[in-house]
């Protein structure tokens, strides 16, 4: 059963930095065949797409709440994604979650039912 573990969350103040780790557990999934993607919860709110990196040409695409603040990259080696995050703040506050899917097309990329794998969810507090 393929299973993700995302690490890397914490408190941390407004205008800090996190760093979240995506890898794959208990399985030979190899994360460079999929398409990962990052999604967030906060309180009372509703899980919402905020970023992905694309299986095969490795693009990324972000949500415009995230875009020039996060980063998503790879690191085959490790056979992990990563979702580096600057600039924080405190509506950035959320359980982060990621997610794997092979074969996506571009316009599902944002769609969470199109992923088949997904994490537990590390939580990420971001204090004033």
């Amino acid at each position: 059963q393929v299973q993700l573990v995302e690490s890397g969350g914490g408190l941390v103040q407004t205008g800090g930095s996190l760093r979240l780790s995506c890898a794959a557990s208990g399985t030979t999934l190899r994360m460079r065949s999929y398409t990962v993607g990052w999604f967030r919860q906060a309180p009372g709110k509703d899980r919402m797409f905020i970023a992905a990196t694309r299986e095969s040409t490795n693009n990324q695409y972000y949500a415009d709440s995230v875009k020039g603040r996060f980063t998503v990259s790879r690191d085959n080696a490790k056979n992990t994604v990563y979702l580096q995050m600057n600039s924080l703040k405190s509506e950035d506050t959320a359980v982060y979650y990621c997610a794997a899917a092979s074969g996506m097309i571009l316009s599902s990329l944002s769609l969470q039912e199109q992923y088949p794998y997904w994490g537990q969810g590390t939580q990420v507090t971001v204090s004033s």
